[in-house]
């Protein structure tokens, strides 16, 4: 018998050699597996309880929850937290400096001074502006960076950086990546839930709250402050509470014979339990954001009583609710639709910075205060910031005029963190002395985020999740742990 007729014409060393091939793959698959190459959903305790069950940290973590205060449109850092007195006396004077923005570079800028006065506050002695006397009596709870730093002057793909780690849509928020993996404590509320500001949501919309590729079960929920909580929540007119749960019933019944077939169809898991998350929500959402029995001195705390102040005063004391009950990551803006109506200031920058932070002041201070004697701001980490900052420098579209607005400017800029795991009283980084550039320990986006995720308990290099054959992660393949203000 000729050997090549045998096993389809390979000879006896050939098909030995193939075999053997095939076994030690196994190998490689096992020592994949423990990499996590493979990786799904990260798997919960109980996966019948679905992909928003409760599930295991990384490591033990030092918060429970984040409240992400969104400053959007870009608030200045030299007028704000980051004191540079040698640009008071330049104001109005021309230097050379290269800069760079939207309209290319330029080899000289004008000097815009800064418009307040900064003072001391705390035991830490950290410089504060005069916009913000309220908050500045907790700066001895909160961890300044003033070395920011990101990749886009641009206000939507900047947002969707600072949001999900990308320029580009299409990525999961910061939200959903706690959302997925951390799960809810609350089965009864949506594990992330997004406020936004009274005139309208901020540039790219919801893409800034998405699941970007995950189900759609952990994207962000709005919750509006007064009136129905969450759109299209109501019972139908006329339906009874018996009548929603058999349709509901079939509903499922239907869906998860479908499901039977294609266990992989995870976005079909996600809506089927999203049916039932809503139908509890809309026993639970309303009482949520019922803020009658708060006591009266807690509504003045937080400015309910003026009305500059009252919409994000409500916003902050509700986002104080939602995380006393289990909800993971909350995510209130400030600022919305366009020009003055954010942070976004080109033109009277006076006028801009004075509207913004006299209605949210007050309001955050109340939050850090409230969290605190409530023992909750151990366990909260409250972020403040925008998409990027302001350049030191005259805004060019106005420098002809009388007004004096900043363009925006990614290179270097400021944020503060508070709660838990944060050291208090921390500086970390600094900017040159005209607030232009990173002058130590530069910060970028990936960074924050890779140090938010550690401490509400992941390692951001092994939060992941699979799609299309390729391994993602919320930092890309960069970030690491801002150490210096962890306590």
């Amino acid at each position: 018998m000729n050997p090549r007729n045998m096993f389809c014409g390979r000879t006896r060393r050939e098909f030995l050699w193939q075999a053997g091939g095939g076994f030690t793959s196994l190998g490689l698959v096992d020592m994949l597996s423990r990499d996590g190459f493979f990786s799904g959903p990260r798997p919960s305790d109980d996966p019948a309880a679905g992909p928003l069950a409760p599930k295991p940290p990384h490591h033990a973590p030092k918060a429970k929850a984040c409240i992400f205060l969104f400053m959007y449109g870009g608030p200045s850092h030299v007028d704000t937290f980051d004191y540079k007195p040698k640009l008071y006396p330049l104001d109005g004077k021309t230097i050379d400096v290269q800069t760079k923005g939207r309209g290319g570079s330029k080899s000289k800028g004008r000097v815009v001074g800064p418009k307040w006065k900064f003072s001391q506050y705390g035991e830490s002695g950290r410089w504060i502006s005069d916009l913000f006397p309220h908050v500045g009596r907790y700066v001895d709870d909160m961890a300044f960076i003033h070395s920011m730093y990101a990749d886009s002057p641009l206000h939507g793909s900047a947002m969707l950086m600072m949001n999900s780690g990308r320029i580009l849509s299409g990525a999961p928020c910061l939200g959903s990546w706690v959302n997925y993996g951390l799960g809810t404590e609350n089965q009864n509320l949506p594990g992330f839930v997004v406020m936004l500001d009274k005139t309208g949501g901020p540039i790219s919309g919801a893409k800034n709250w998405h699941s970007g590729y995950m189900p759609a079960v952990y994207q962000g929920t709005v919750l509006r402050p007064t009136g129905e909580p969450i759109l299209d929540l109501d019972v139908p007119n006329g339906m009874s509470d018996r009548e929603q749960r058999r349709i509901l019933d079939a509903l499922r019944e239907q869906n998860e014979a479908h499901l039977s077939h294609r266990s992989e169809d995870t976005t079909l898991a996600a809506r089927i339990q999203s049916y039932e998350l809503a139908y509890r929500m809309q026993s639970h959402a309303p009482e949520a954001i019922d803020i009658a029995n708060e006591s009266a001195s807690t509504k003045t705390l937080y400015g309910l009583d003026d009305p500059r102040t009252e919409d994000f005063g409500r916003k902050c004391l509700l986002a104080r609710r939602m995380v006393e009950r289990g909800v993971r990551f909350v995510q209130v803006y400030s600022g919305g639709n366009h020009n003055d109506h954010n942070w976004d200031a080109h033109g009277d920058l006076e006028h801009n910075h004075s509207k913004h932070a006299g209605a949210t002041d007050k309001p955050i201070a109340a939050l850090l205060a409230d969290l605190k004697q409530r023992g909750l701001l151990d366990e909260t980490i409250v972020v403040w910031g925008g998409e990027f900052g302001r350049t030191p420098f005259r805004e060019g579209r106005t420098a002809g005029g009388k007004v004096l607005g900043r363009d925006h400017f990614p290179d270097c800029y400021s944020m503060f963190m508070a709660g838990g795991g944060v050291k208090g009283g921390a500086n970390h980084g600094q900017s040159d002395e005209l607030g232009f550039s990173p002058a130590e320990d530069p910060v970028h986006v990936h960074d924050l985020q890779a140090t938010i995720l550690h401490l509400l308990g992941f390692d951001h290099e092994r939060l992941i999740h699979r799609f299309q054959g390729r391994d993602y992660r919320l930092t890309d393949v960069h970030g690491k742990v801002i150490r210096g203000i962890l306590s």
